[in-house]
């Protein structure tokens, strides 16, 4: 499998998390700084952008069907047991937040951005440590 690509996207998710602990600082009034507000829904989104590419990339390699959309990927993942359900519904509510970020940026809820990075943004870490499963 392009053990390459699986690494790359990794890497490019640690970053984007990185980022966002960086800019949020542990202090919600952060979020209230217009420019760290971007980087940290820019990174969310980024983040989310490179977890869709990294299960479509296994999804495909592994010729685990084809998803009619970026939830079904991680169904996909979940299907053949590599990532177990709860992550599953994680990602894809992720994915939720991640198509408001791109299409409807104005309907953002900064509330739901907090919780995201508070409790949320280890969802991406346990989503790396399940893919590195398979390498």
């Amino acid at each position: 499998m392009g053990k390459d690509v699986i690494l790359n996207k990794i890497e490019t998710i640690e970053r984007c998390v990185n980022r966002i602990n960086e800019v949020y600082d542990n202090n919600p009034e952060n979020l209230n700084d217009y420019t760290k507000q971007d980087s940290i829904i820019l990174n969310i989104q980024r983040a989310c952008e490179a977890s869709i590419d990294l299960a479509m990339h296994i999804v495909s390699e592994k010729k685990l069907g084809v998803p009619q959309n970026s939830r079904d990927s991680f169904e996909a993942l979940n299907h053949n047991n590599i990532i177990d359900n709860e992550l599953n519904k994680k990602m894809k509510s992720m994915v939720g937040f991640r198509n408001i970020a791109v299409h409807d940026y104005r309907a953002i809820n900064l509330k739901v951005v907090q919780i995201i990075i508070e409790s949320h943004l280890k969802d991406f870490e346990e989503y790396i440590y399940q893919i590195n499963k398979l390498l």
